[in-house]
């Protein structure tokens, strides 16, 4: 032992210094990087592809960093994103939800029903559309956890059906507008926070974060655990601060052609607002709670779950509850996108675009790894690559090859993974 390695008082014997305290942050890098070569990269390669998308357009087409472009992605991409959010709860299984696309379209037809032919006031149309998903979920985990049917027959089964209802509630095709009286419904999409909200909201956020992440350092600590050092956890909070404050700053500017004219157009989304708050609440869920614990046993290994005491069949029918229940969300917000419901509502590419979200975020196919957050980059880089190569002047058929393309490196990254650490 060297004589750098001792530290002596008068009162006490030697105390070795341990030399990982000192090197903290190496040593935090260096596990970090032994994570990533161990082939558990999370969300790196979503955010790494996210960057260089970025640049990419930035560099090719100016006007895509422009404050109306960067608000339109950020609404855009909102309803695939909650419907995202839903469907990691399946996938964490193993399992598939097929229908979600068209669950958001008669969840959407039965908001505009209430709303406009029938008059209810919004939050009771909300309401009911949202209960609607949620029988929906318990009729399709009930037929997969206990009659044992394959969720890939019951939810294609559910796709073909439902959109049948979407026709059958929309009268064979038509369109049901969301009356300026709705204004709440249209806000969600269409409405903005003043810019001082903006800047409250964007500090609450880093608020909330940085008592999350010191909290956990603190519970570690204290238990012996192993922890991230404190310098890193300042760096992700002024990261994070400092991306929010650019974000607050750009979205803030007006982007409104005539403000007298039209009316001001400037502030951060609403639909922004709500689907950091579904981040949050499914994440703490997912990752804070009992419950989460066993969506990720069961999905690992249901036999050990089994096993273990855990009711495999209870979560079951509780993620596809969450999966029908966020769709129905998305729907929402898809209606008040439109602005109105057409039997194309739920339908297109919805699904695909959402399950291709959660797996470029890094949510397994395979079940037992995924995050809430994974839909939400994932369905970024999606908004990023169709928005991008829009403003590029590219013919569909290049986004969609563009965006299969990413979304099988994507799946195929997960299986060589899987593959590693089998």
């Amino acid at each position: 032992m060297t004589t750098e390695n001792i530290a002596r008082t008068p009162d006490t014997a030697p105390v070795v210094e341990a030399p990982e305290r000192r090197n903290a942050v190496l040593d935090y890098a260096a596990n970090y990087w032994r994570k990533v070569a161990g082939g558990d990269m999370g969300a790196l390669p979503a955010v790494g592809g996210l960057i260089v998308l970025c640049t990419f357009f930035a560099i090719a087409r100016p006007s895509f960093l422009t404050p109306i472009n960067i608000a339109n992605l950020l609404q855009q991409s909102a309803p695939m994103i909650a419907i995202g959010m839903g469907l990691v709860f399946v996938l964490l299984l193993g399992e598939i939800d097929l229908s979600a696309g068209f669950t958001s379209g008669v969840c959407a037809a039965v908001l505009a029903i209430l709303l406009t032919n029938e008059g209810w006031p919004w939050y009771a149309g909300v309401g009911i559309a949202i209960v609607v998903g949620v029988a929906i979920g318990l009729l399709l985990g009930f037929l997969v956890a206990k009659v044992r049917i394959p969720s890939f027959v019951v939810t294609l089964a559910a796709f073909l059906a439902f959109q049948g209802v979407v026709l059958k509630l929309l009268k064979e095709g038509t369109n049901i507008s969301i009356r300026d009286s709705q204004s709440v419904i249209i806000s969600i999409e269409n409405g903005y926070l003043s810019p001082l909200l903006g800047w409250a909201f964007a500090a609450l956020v880093v608020a909330v974060f940085a008592a999350v992440e010191l909290v956990k350092v603190y519970k570690r600590r204290s238990r012996g655990l192993p922890h991230a050092p404190f310098a890193v956890v300042a760096l992700k909070i002024v990261g994070l601060a400092a991306l929010l404050a650019v974000f607050v700053t750009i979205l803030n500017e007006e982007r409104s052609r005539n403000p007298l004219l039209f009316g001001s157009n400037k502030g951060m989304p609403i639909v922004v607002v709500i689907i950091a708050v579904l981040l949050v609440l499914w994440t703490l869920i997912l990752r804070r709670t009992p419950f989460g614990r066993h969506i990720y046993a069961v999905g690992g290994n249901v036999e050990a779950a089994r096993r273990a005491g855990i009711r495999v069949d209870r979560i079951r029918i509780s993620a596809f509850v969450i999966c029908s229940s966020m769709a129905a969300i998305g729907g929402i917000i898809a209606a008040s996108q439109a602005r109105s419901v057409d039997p194309n509502t739920g339908g297109s590419n919805v699904l695909l675009y959402a399950v291709g979200a959660a797996v470029i975020g890094g949510t397994s196919l395979f079940g037992g790894r995924g995050r809430v957050v994974d839909p939400v980059l994932g369905g970024t880089v999606v908004a990023v690559i169709v928005n991008g190569l829009g403003l590029m002047g590219q013919q569909s058929w290049v986004k969609y090859v563009f965006t299969g393309s990413v979304l099988l490196l994507a799946a195929g990254v997960d299986a060589l993974l899987r593959k590693r650490t089998n």
